[in-house]
């Protein structure tokens, strides 16, 4: 399978954007990170969700989580606000650490979407042909493609149909 038949349409942040805003984005979308754009509309890094909790969950707590048990729900909801007024290029590291993108051509395939994607521990890849994006690929939806049908304990193949999340099953 090539990454062209396994990209989905992806939401996409600018980098000048609410980081809350893209917090939500990736929150209501169920999206692992979101693409983000340059200033010129080019896919220029990935943004994690990982990298959302790192500048909403205090230093001290990710070096100790047991010190997470001491906040009540309030004060949890509260440290999301850092996010208010910070912009989508605070969230990310330090400029220099985004040059290299995710990217995929649209006839690679799917082992080859595998190796980028572990190599960079990005947990989507860009599928673009020169500066247009044309879909993204996530892990789980590779996974699906590369991963054999579960047995079945009746020794029947498995159905195929939809997947729980409504995507068609890949095989």
């Amino acid at each position: 399978m090539r990454a062209r038949d396994l990209a989905q349409e992806f939401p996409t942040v600018d980098l000048g954007d609410d980081a809350l805003v893209a917090a939500r984005t990736m929150a209501e979308s169920g999206r692992p990170g979101l693409v983000v754009l340059d200033d010129r509309g080019r896919a220029c890094t990935v943004l994690p969700g990982s990298q959302v909790l790192r500048l909403a969950v205090p230093v001290y707590v990710q070096s100790d989580p047991h010190l997470a048990r001491v906040y009540d729900e309030k004060a949890a909801d509260e440290l999301f606000g850092k996010l208010s007024g910070k912009t989508v290029r605070d969230l990310l590291p330090d400029p220099h650490d985004h040059a290299e993108l995710p990217v995929v051509d649209p006839d690679a395939t799917s082992i080859e979407v595998a190796a980028v994607l572990a190599r960079m521990r990005s947990p989507l890849a860009v599928v673009s042909e020169g500066d247009r994006v044309l879909g993204v690929i996530t892990v789980s939806r590779l996974l699906r493609a590369l991963l054999p049908a579960a047995p079945d304990p009746t020794g029947h193949d498995e159905p195929r149909g939809s997947t729980s999340d409504g995507e068609p099953e890949l095989r």
